[in-house]
């Protein structure tokens, strides 16, 4: 195992030790929560160290970057489960497809309606070459802006119904749960009761049928406030700082 990777596994000792806890606190099963690993500021070969750790789901914020590092990686990225964690323009959504298996930032109808042509179109392709692989459905959380800050993307509430009323005639995309952010200044209670919005949300769609019975997925928390995410309910915490420090 390379130094790096003895590192990071140090690393993920604590962040793993610190799940556990918060959600021992909320009368969780620390088996209910998922660590995605941000690679967004790392390099290939730093990424790469993650598979001797047993880490193999990671973020990105941009589709280019992503792809950039999966071509240094090599047969390597294939090893990979990668989640597109950034805002998507529509006209990239072919290229974010082509890499990502699950995306954590859909946050409009007209994101959506162009997911859903590229996947259908996919599909079709599929159909046409006899392709022994059907493809599957393409999990996306709706992102959820709940801070209210003018400056980070995510939907309104009022949005984040449309998407979900969009979504139930676009059968390539599997509704996976929601995703927010929580404020940068405050420290982590600040944080609070942004993820508490999320879940209750997700509990309200779910309540109203918008949101489909396997749809229970709440990625929320990084770094400076994933404890508190995990007392709030979050089913996928998002670090790459503590992890690579």
């Amino acid at each position: 195992m390379s130094t790096a990777a003895e590192r990071i596994g140090r690393n993920l000792a604590a962040i793993g030790a610190r799940i556990a806890a918060a959600a021992v606190r909320a009368g969780r099963d620390p088996a209910g929560v998922e660590l995605l690993v941000v690679t967004k500021t790392v390099d290939a070969e730093t990424t790469a160290a993650l598979l001797d750790c047993g880490i193999t789901a990671i973020g990105e914020n941009r589709v280019q970057d992503a792809l950039a590092k999966a071509e240094a990686l090599g047969d390597v990225a294939g090893r990979f489960r990668w989640h597109l964690l950034g805002h998507l323009q529509t006209n990239k959504a072919k290229k974010a497809l082509g890499l990502f298996g699950a995306m954590h930032s859909l946050d409009s109808v007209r994101l959506a309606e162009a997911l859903e042509k590229e996947l259908s179109r996919a599909a079709s392709s599929s159909l046409a070459t006899r392709d022994p692989q059907p493809a599957r459905a393409f999990p996306v959380f709706v992102e959820v802006n709940t801070s209210g800050d003018a400056s980070k993307t995510g939907a309104s509430k009022a949005e984040v119904r449309a998407i979900f009323e969009k979504l139930k005639s676009c059968p390539h995309l599997q509704p996976a749960g929601l995703m927010t952010m929580g404020p940068l200044d405050g420290g982590p209670e600040a944080a609070r009761p942004c993820f508490r919005q999320l879940r209750e949300m997700l509990g309200a769609l779910r309540a109203e049928g918008l949101a489909p019975e396997g749809c229970t997925g709440l990625s929320m928390g990084m770094t400076g406030d994933f404890e508190v995410a995990v007392e709030e309910g979050a089913t996928i915490v998002r670090i790459g700082t503590a992890v690579f420090a």
